[in-house]
């Protein structure tokens, strides 16, 4: 025990004292990257590069590990980059008379197709203002494929591959794992279509869920056709013929025929092609300006008092402690948007497939309040879906995307029971109580009859919350919830006709929404949370990984079991949370 304790304490130092080395030598590279002028200057005939790789989130954050260390391969998760900066990017390139055009380089691309449209929208309104954009890629996968399609033109490398073959969900199902270590989860839930607990109770989908997942999927797909139709020039029968054929498998010369891509060239050949259409003699100077440089872009700013807010939310809705979407977290920015006299109106931004159902009704009573004093308008995001639409549903109005996955109005309690496990280990316990239900929820044996009847009572008086509150915020009878309800996930587009959601559009839509309701006409943009500036990340990155490190000490070889598990993102306890769904 003795040597233990002494191998601990010395691991521990020793990380200690390599984090505080680390972190003086690049406090030091901060200092010089931060007296740096951090704005750019916009040369003639500038070409805007935006990379398609890597992680997308909503809001994006600056990163002080976001850049390639010679001999080490690039790590995709320092390469996530924002939505908003994107846009904002993608926007300011079609005011700026030196830039021309916008170079599309696709890689390896983990976004939404809500977002993915977003994004294909504003290449769109870059073109109506008379400038180009090409796009080039090594590999399209259909994501990115989407968004390049609405370029002038469409480069694939002659070696390359161009993934166009429909779309397909494929859930995974933890039963059989679970029964081989000797855990049981012991389910509570309303709603048929409520398909969040069949990975742990089935091996295959129910009739139900393959039904909703088949709709859903159509629905996107059919989307992804006809705007895919209209760039291209192409049929949707032609173009679902050729998914058919699955292009993934295709000589590449093919797919040029095919009309899906316009040429083949290499990525040198693409930038000669940009320095010819600029007329620039060598493809060395062409001004390529990164989403980064174009944002620091000087540009004149006209102070505007009224404002209209964005509230950024992303993730899993969870108690507070945890991570995601938390009622403590957000309420704060709710209560400083609030307390804005400028502020008139509130774009809600929202992503999130759901989660804690006591956390949801919280955030829901807030952005009640919020909306009581000024309009809300929710802008959905990939997903608004089960305790993501709680929280949207008491808004003045919804705007989503055609292929944002929402609805799932439906709740369901997931308890482990481990018994088998802990006798297959050699565990045993015993009680001593005063009550007849003091252990109550105790992991280590299964719940009585009436136990499972109290919950299953408890669950459905979750539902009838969760109805009520969609009721009110919608202006609909519970009667008529409950027709759309059980659980079911419906498209953005569905849920018009639904009555679930109010407008199609991305956040532009929204906005203008909102500042339809307050009757403003001139105003600017706040968002919120504020992002945080490069010294408080890189603190809060350097703080983590200490943690990691001292966590990689004392747990060892269990450490990688114990990152997976917290990974695969499994919540326990009374949830209104959509199912992970991952569609290719």
């Amino acid at each position: 025990m003795k040597q233990f304790l002494t191998t601990t304490l010395a691991t521990i130092v020793g990380i200690i004292v390599t984090g505080l080395l680390f972190f003086l030598i690049l406090f030091a590279v901060v200092g010089a990257l931060a007296s740096t002028d951090e704005t750019y200057n916009l040369k003639p005939n500038s070409v805007l590069t935006i990379n398609l790789s890597g992680a997308l989130v909503e809001q994006g954050q600056d990163n002080p590990f976001n850049f390639d260390i010679p001999g080490m391969p690039a790590n995709q998760a320092f390469q996530a980059q924002g939505l908003d900066d994107l846009l904002a990017a993608i926007k300011k390139a079609g005011e700026q008379d030196q830039i021309k055009g916008i170079y599309v380089k696709a890689g390896t691309f983990m976004g939404g197709f809500a977002s993915a449209e977003m994004i294909r929208e504003a290449l769109a309104a870059f073109k109506a203002k008379g400038k180009f954009v090409v796009a080039y890629a090594d590999t399209y996968d259909q994501r990115e494929y989407y968004i390049c399609s609405v370029a002038d033109k469409v480069f694939l490398n002659p070696a390359g591959l161009l993934n166009w073959c429909g779309l397909a969900a494929t859930p995974v199902y933890y039963t059989k794992t679970l029964e081989k270590i000797g855990v049981e989860m012991q389910v509570f839930k309303v709603g048929t279509f409520k398909s969040a607990v069949e990975p742990f109770i089935a091996t295959k989908m129910s009739q139900e869920n393959r039904l909703q997942t088949t709709e859903y999927l159509e629905g996107i797909w059919h989307h992804l056709l006809t705007s895919v139709s209209e760039s291209r020039g192409l049929s949707v029968d032609t173009l679902d013929l050729l998914a058919d054929e699955n292009q993934l498998l295709k000589p590449t010369a093919s797919l040029l025929t095919a009309g899906l891509i316009d040429s083949l060239a290499y990525e040198n050949g693409v930038k000669d092609y940009l320095a010819a259409t600029l007329g620039i003699d060598k493809r060395k100077d062409l001004e390529l300006v990164s989403v980064k440089e174009c944002l620091a872009a000087p540009e004149k700013v006209t102070f505007v008092k009224e404002k209209i807010a964005v509230l950024y939310a992303e993730g899993d809705i969870t108690d507070d402690g945890g991570d995601g979407i938390t009622p403590s977290a957000l309420i704060k920015e709710i209560d400083e948007i609030r307390d804005n006299e400028n502020i008139k109106a509130v774009v809600f931004r929202l992503n999130s497939p759901g989660g804690s159902a006591y956390a949801s009704e919280q955030i829901w009573e807030a952005i009640g309040a919020l909306d009581a004093e000024k309009p809300v308008v929710v802008s959905m995001g990939n997903l608004a879906a089960s305790g993501g639409y709680y929280i949207a549903s008491n808004a003045s109005k919804i705007v989503a995307s055609p292929m944002t996955l929402t609805g799932s109005i439906g709740i369901f309690g997931l308890f482990p029971m481990v018994e088998e496990l802990t006798d297959k280990i050699g565990l045993s316990f015993d009680v001593v109580k005063t009550n007849a239900m003091s252990d109550f929820g105790v992991i280590v044996r299964p719940m009585t009859a009436p136990e499972k009847q109290k919950m299953q009572q408890f669950i459905n008086n979750g539902y009838e919350l969760f109805v009520n509150r969609c009721a009110a915020g919608r202006s609909m009878t519970p009667e008529a919830i409950k027709q759309v309800a059980e659980g079911r996930v419906w498209t953005g587009a569905k849920a018009v006709e639904l009555g679930l959601v109010d407008e199609l559009g991305g956040l532009d839509k929204a906005i203008e929404v909102a500042a339809a309701l307050a009757k403003v006409s001139n105003y600017q943009l706040s968002y919120y949370p504020e992002k945080k500036d490069f010294m408080t990340v890189l603190l809060e990155s350097v703080t983590q990984q200490t943690k990691i490190n001292v966590a990689m000490a004392l747990l060892g070889d269990e450490y990688a079991p114990f990152v997976k598990l917290k990974a695969s993102g499994i919540q326990t306890g009374v949830l209104a949370k959509m199912d992970e769904v991952i569609i290719r």
